[in-house]
Formats: C-alpha cells, structure tokens, sequence
C-alpha cells in the first residue's frame, strides 16, 4: 500500500494520494487550496495514474484544487450531496464574514463529472476499496473513508475534520452541529479498532488507541457526557 500526504496551502491541509503500489492507479483525498503542484510532484515521484478525487467535506480549504486536479486527469470527484453547493459557493459555507477578498483569490465551481457519496457505501476506486461512512457535525455532508487492514498495514481511517491528534473538528460555521459531531464520535469512531491510523485533514497522524486514551472529546463521548470545554481546530 502506498499513501502520500502532504500539507497544501494556506490552511495546511492534508491532501492524500492512495494507491495498492507504485506505479499504479491511485485515488486523490482532499487537493485543497494550492495542492495541486503537490498532486502532480507525487504522480510523478510515484508514477501514479489517478482515477477519482474523493472529498471528506465541501469546506475550501479542503476542494480549492478539485477542477485543476480532476480537469489535468479527466477524473470524477465524489462527494456528499449535502455538501456539494459548497463547490460553488465556498462563502456560503463559511459565512458572509469571511468576505469578498479571501474568496476573490480562489477559482471555485464544480469539476465537469461530479459523482455523490452514500452512508456505507464501499468504493471500489485503483484497486482499493474505500468505505464512506456519514459522518456530520463539522459540516452537514462531512465523511470518513475506511481502508481495512492489509498485509504491509494497518486499518486506516481519513477522518476529514471529524478528528484530530488531541481534539476535533469545529462546529461553528453553517451546517456545523456538536450534537451531531458527538453522535458521529461515538458511532463512526468509537466501534474502530485501537490499531487504526487516522490520517486527519490537518496537522499529524494519530491511531484511535491514542486518541481513545488522550482525546478529551471522544473520552467525553466514551463515558457518556456532553464534550468539554478543549480547543477545536479546522477551518
């Protein structure tokens, strides 16, 4: 199994490249903003053939890139439906705060084949087989893609901006929710085997054994209570 990953742009988002091996089809998770020099140094490095974008969420900061990468491929991107009006129109999603300007910079719109996410629907993409599971709380449309355990790896959880190392996604934005983020917790997270990697949609990896243990919200959910009072991070 090969997964590349790498920090794009001005939020730093993780952007994945997934494939069985070198030298095969792959899958690209999440080309946010300015990621897709960094697609293309990682198609080459590896000398990969990508055949779908796959999107956790609609945020900006998670699908600036969509149409360059999708256009430069002539591949589809999957996303939920309750999050794709976000491709189009990224201020909506965020707020009218956020402003003209930020958003002024960036080339929105939907790439020409867009393709919509299901709750448990398992994707047979490159050889791999993602599962989705509906996970909302830091959008209405957020999902995780699963990857089972094989023979050089672990499970593996892209767990978007549902979880961090040591916190989770915010809630505060349009179409945010913490009861609906503590209810995708406890039944997307929770059921994961400890030896899980989670590959998050910012800052570093982590497994759910770590964050089980460590993880003040998901301790909170574990034990039944409402989510405490630690810092939230995303967009």
């Amino acid at each position: 199994m090969l997964i590349a990953g790498f920090p794009a742009g001005a939020w730093g988002t993780n952007c994945y490249l997934v494939a069985p091996a070198a030298g095969e089809e792959c899958v690209i998770i999440d080309p946010g903003h300015q990621a897709a020099p960094g697609v293309e140094e990682a198609v080459r490095k590896h000398r990969l053939k990508p055949v779908a974008v796959v999107l956790t969420h609609g945020h900006i900061d998670h699908v600036a890139s969509v149409v360059p990468v999708c256009g430069a491929h002539g591949v589809p991107a999957w996303i939920h439906p309750e999050d794709r009006y976000m491709m189009s129109d990224p201020e909506k999603a965020l707020g009218r705060s956020i402003g003209t300007p930020l958003m002024g910079e960036l080339t929105v719109g939907e790439p020409d084949d867009v393709r919509e996410l299901t709750d448990g629907a398992k994707l047979e993409l490159a050889g791999l087989e993602l599962t989705v599971s509906h996970a909302p709380g830091h959008t209405e449309g957020s999902v995780t893609f699963g990857l089972p355990e094989a023979a050089d790896i672990p499970p593996v959880l892209f767990s978007g901006d549902l979880l961090f190392a040591g916190s989770i996604g915010r809630t505060d934005l349009p179409g945010g929710s913490m009861d609906d983020m503590l209810e995708s917790l406890a039944r997307v997270v929770l059921p994961l085997d400890d030896a899980t990697v989670v590959l998050p949609g910012h800052n570093e990896y982590t497994t759910i054994g770590q964050e089980r243990a460590t993880n003040p919200y998901l301790r909170q959910v574990a034990a039944g209570q409402g989510a405490p009072g630690a810092p939230r991070r995303g967009m």
